[in-house]
């Protein structure tokens, strides 16, 4: 770490809000299957489940949206506390649940609180990063997700051991404990400094730039030159600045919009929650019997999935964003086809008293459809896992940043709602079918990727102007880039030779 401990701290810290959502994700998954929840609730049908589920993320949408304003108005660090709040008051509605009108109110409040967290973490990190750790900063937000997903499906696994209700109320209630832990860290994290200038709090940023760059030296060179390009590039978009979000559909911008908000919707219909969700009852599908081994097996996903994060963190920068997202949708549509041949070719529809569905599939092919969902996970985990947050969070200018990425993060959130909202029902009635719908989208994905996303790695935020301002064709556009880049070179070499 170095000379970055300091802007790794504070990205770590930030982190815990993505925590906050994959605990809630992950916790939902086991409940749904959890005796004494269905009792509680009579049995929620696969409608009800899906409305359960989604409304958090219908909360996680409006939150999205209001974010924008709301890290502008009062900073992105206060952004993250307030949430903090909202999100501890819809888990103690969820906790306490008495009906399951309270428990969906209970969900949507907190996603109120986990769509503000989504829009304005890898916001914050992204702004307090230095250029060639920032995929690595922002993807903390993503292993974040997946440790809250992993610790919420073995707290699960411990609770159903419990004869009472609490088996279902402790999982819930645990989660306001890292939004506590959150919310008073916030206190001593620095406000971003681009946020600051932007302000017209320049000694503030300076000071803030000197503790994540230099150890406090207020004189460090690069501390002195990463704030003059701050305030240039502050300045240039004030004279430009968008004053609406109806200004967010206008040349230049407008291309940026539409690649962020599509490459989160593109997060979303690689179908990963579908396995964090539901994995549960697609485990027991494929041929895991008993309370305990679909429970298990959900614990060895959530296992997998933060694994599998870790090398994206390490070496995002170096790898770059177009070719870690192309070969990981090549991986989620192979592990997809392969899923769908085999539960297709396979399957036997069976249906118990309660109207569940039983696949009856043998253990040959059960186990391959198992392997297959593992490794869709780790495909997902090190490339789109990460690279959703870390793309909309760097590309777009200061003045509006916190806009734009409120309209991409609620793109997310939006297809995440729908997806949350079908998938029970298309799972019991197309079974392999989603899997090969899944798997043309990431097919697909790849085209979508080469054409059109240009590539991001170790720039600075304020150098997005120059990446964005070429052919909409990325594949095209990479000769100008070189030459830019040749050029920037030429003038830092000259610049060197002089001193």
């Amino acid at each position: 770490m170095g000379r970055n401990t300091q802007t790794y701290l504070v990205g770590g810290v930030s982190a815990i809000g993505g925590f906050l959502f994959g605990y809630d994700t992950g916790v939902i998954s086991s409940i749904l299957e959890m005796d004494y929840w269905k009792a509680y609730f009579h049995d929620p049908g696969s409608v009800g489940v899906g409305v359960i589920v989604s409304l958090l993320t219908a909360g996680c949408f409006v939150g999205s949206l209001c974010a924008g304003w709301i890290a502008d108005r009062f900073s992105r660090k206060r952004a993250i506390m307030s949430a903090c709040v909202v999100f501890c008051l819809g888990a103690a509605i969820q906790c306490g649940a008495r009906n399951r009108a309270m428990l969906i109110v209970g969900r949507f409040v907190a996603g109120l609180g986990v769509g503000v967290l989504s829009m304005s973490v890898p916001v914050f990190q992204s702004e307090i990063a230095p250029p060639h750790i920032r995929g690595r900063l922002v993807s903390l937000q993503q292993w974040a997700i997946t440790w809250g997903i992993l610790v919420a499906f073995w707290i699960d696994y411990g609770c159903h051991f419990i004869k009472s209700d609490a088996s279902w109320r402790i999982p819930i209630g645990i989660q306001i404990v890292p939004a506590v832990i959150l919310f008073v860290s916030m206190f001593f994290m620095p406000y971003s400094p681009r946020w600051l200038v932007d302000n017209g709090q320049v000694d503030e940023a300076r000071v803030v730039l000197a503790r994540l760059r230099s150890g406090g030296n207020l004189d460090a060179s690069e501390v002195v030159e990463e704030l003059h390009e701050i305030r240039e590039a502050v300045r240039i978009d004030r004279e430009t600045a968008v004053r609406s979000y109806a200004d967010l559909l206008r040349v230049p911008i407008r291309r940026r919009v539409i690649l962020g908000v599509l490459i989160q919707a593109l997060q979303q219909l690689t179908g990963i929650n579908v396995s964090m969700y539901f994995a549960t009852s697609i485990f027991k599908q494929s041929g895991l019997n008993g309370d305990n081994a679909p429970l298990l097996a959900q614990g060895v996903n959530g296992v997998v999935n933060m694994l599998a994060t870790i090398p994206a963190i390490l070496w995002v920068d170096r790898w770059g964003r177009r070719k870690t997202l192309m070969l990981g949708s090549l991986g989620c549509g192979i592990t997809y086809f392969i899923q769908a041949v085999a539960t297709g070719a396979t399957q036997h529809k069976t249906y118990d008293e309660d109207g569940s569905l039983n696949l009856n599939i043998p253990h040959g092919p059960s186990y391959l459809i198992i392997v297959m969902m593992y490794l869709f996970v780790a495909s997902f985990a090190v490339s789109w896992g990460p690279i959703g947050w870390i793309y909309p969070s760097e590309i777009f200018p200061m003045r509006i940043r916190s806009k734009a990425n409120s309209i991409t993060t609620a793109a997310n959130w939006l297809f995440n709602f729908v997806i949350g909202l079908v998938s029970p029902i298309l799972i019991k009635k197309i079974t392999w079918g989603l899997d090969l719908i899944f798997a043309v989208i990431m097919f697909f994905s790849i085209a979508i990727i080469y054409f059109f996303y240009p590539e991001t790695k170790n720039r600075s935020l304020e150098d997005m102007e120059v990446i964005f301002s070429g052919s909409i064709w990325a594949n095209k556009d990479r000769q100008r880039i070189t030459e830019y880049d040749n050029a920037n070179q030429g003038h830092a070499d000259a610049k060197m030779a002089k001193e």
